[in-house]
């Protein structure tokens, strides 16, 4: 597992205009709770957070935040960003503690699909169903990803759950609850051929008004 390092320090204000005032001086709001310490409000440096967030690590792996000269591991757990403008606008990060597991979404990397037997046919549809998966593990069991090996994918093949290969010390919590939880995760399918024109029926004649001699008379 690799090592990630960021870096923060405390703040003592809290609030909405207080938050804004961070913003604007480039700089992000954020929260650590979790464990036996108190949730405690700090800020972190926007440039270098937004850059680390560019990265996958960064939302699935356990991050040694500095603050204010302590080191503490913890995840991320919720990011809010700006609807349209390249900002971060709060974070919250968990603590966690080295002797409790955890429960993550991480990653999926599909690897060899374009050497498959399916991945080689030009009317064959591979579909990737899920792109990550919650696993559930010791800090120090954590994997940044999931890899799926795709090199015998033929048509018709799926790839369930349950065929994930998983490192030591890491399970699927959502294998537990039934086989009906066991879903697929790639598929390879023909695909869809073009439908046949629909011919659409004659519209049915509408019977000629029946003339009356009462109508004759109207001429």
């Amino acid at each position: 597992m690799s090592e990630h390092n960021i870096k923060a320090t405390g703040r003592n204000v809290e609030g909405k205009g207080a938050s804004r005032r961070l913003r604007r001086a480039a700089t992000i709001p954020a929260i650590v709770y979790g464990g036996t310490a108190a949730p405690q409000p700090i800020q972190l440096e926007h440039e270098k957070i937004w850059l680390a967030s560019q990265h996958e690590w960064f939302y699935s792996s356990i991050l040694n935040l500095e603050l204010d000269g302590q080191v503490q591991q913890v995840l991320l757990r919720d990011m809010q960003r700006h609807p349209f403008k390249q900002i971060i606008m709060h974070l919250d990060f968990q603590r966690v503690d080295a002797n409790q597991a955890i429960r993550v979404a991480v990653p999926l990397h599909f690897l060899n699909e374009d050497k498959s037997p399916a991945g080689k046919a030009a009317d064959v549809v591979v579909t990737h169903e899920l792109n990550e998966v919650e696993i559930s593990c010791l800090p120090k069991d954590l994997p940044e990803f999931l890899e799926i090996d795709l090199s015998a994918l033929a048509v018709g093949d799926v790839v369930h759950l349950s065929e994930i290969k998983l490192p030591n010390g890491v399970e699927i919590p959502e294998l537990k609850l039934g086989k009906e939880h066991d879903v697929a995760v790639v598929s390879a399918k023909h695909g869809k051929e073009e439908a046949e024109p629909v011919v659409e029926a004659p519209a049915a004649e509408v019977p000629a008004a029946k003339v009356t001699k009462k109508d004759e008379d109207k001429k």
